[in-house]
């Protein structure tokens, strides 16, 4: 196992990937839509998920729009209001 630091550069492309620059938003637009989804056919307002996961109507409302990605924390809330499992996959770059 490699313990290096990570570049600047790689930093940024991670983050990149992560908030889905450059390839279409695949991530946090994914479970964008299946957040807005379930809550939608679990008949639940923005504010009544706000609420059970400890955040703001606000906050519901960026996530669900593709702004800001949300931390793991607030994902794993999130899941456990709409009686959900997070489901996180580590798969190897193709390029790399």
């Amino acid at each position: 196992m490699r313990s290096e630091k990570l570049s600047a550069a790689t930093l940024e492309r991670l983050r990149g990937r992560l908030a889905g620059v450059g390839d279409g938003g695949w991530f946090f637009a994914q479970i964008a839509k299946q957040v807005t989804t379930r809550r939608a056919e679990l008949g639940m307002s923005q504010r009544e998920l706000a609420e059970l996961v400890g955040t703001t109507q606000s906050a519901i409302a960026r996530l669900e729009a593709g702004g800001r990605p949300p931390r793991i924390d607030t994902l794993l809330r999130i899941a456990a209001a709409l009686d959900c499992d997070l489901a996180v996959e580590l798969r190897a770059h193709p390029n790399l």
